[in-house]
């Protein structure tokens, strides 16, 4: 999945990873709750920030429960069991889903 996201930004708002996940703000909620690698700051009228730490991991939880059809514990579990080898391969397969984007914008503007 090839989100479009500024990289320059310190924080992202919920809004923001929701429509870019496309998926309702209540999922990312749920899984801030739900999951511990998840650590948003909260401002002063308490809605969550993310940081881009935490968008990469929104991205493997994302890729664990909605691509590859993990229940909620399976992935926490998957998540703890063998998070290393879990990240290098989702690692592996966010940048060649990058290098597959980049190539059909080339291939459109031909």
């Amino acid at each position: 999945m090839h989100l479009e996201l500024n990289p320059d930004k310190r924080y992202y708002s919920m809004g923001e990873l929701a429509k870019a996940f496309n998926v309702n703000a209540s999922l990312i909620r749920f899984w801030d709750k739900e999951f511990d690698i998840l650590k948003p700051k909260k401002n002063a009228k308490g809605n969550r920030m993310f940081t881009p730490e935490d968008v990469k991991n929104l991205k493997l939880i994302y890729h664990l429960v909605k691509e590859r059809g993990f229940t909620l514990e399976g992935a926490k579990t998957h998540l703890k069991a063998g998070q290393q080898k879990t990240l290098d391969s989702f690692d592996i397969i966010s940048k060649l889903e990058a290098i597959k984007a980049q190539l059909n914008e080339i291939k459109n503007e031909l």
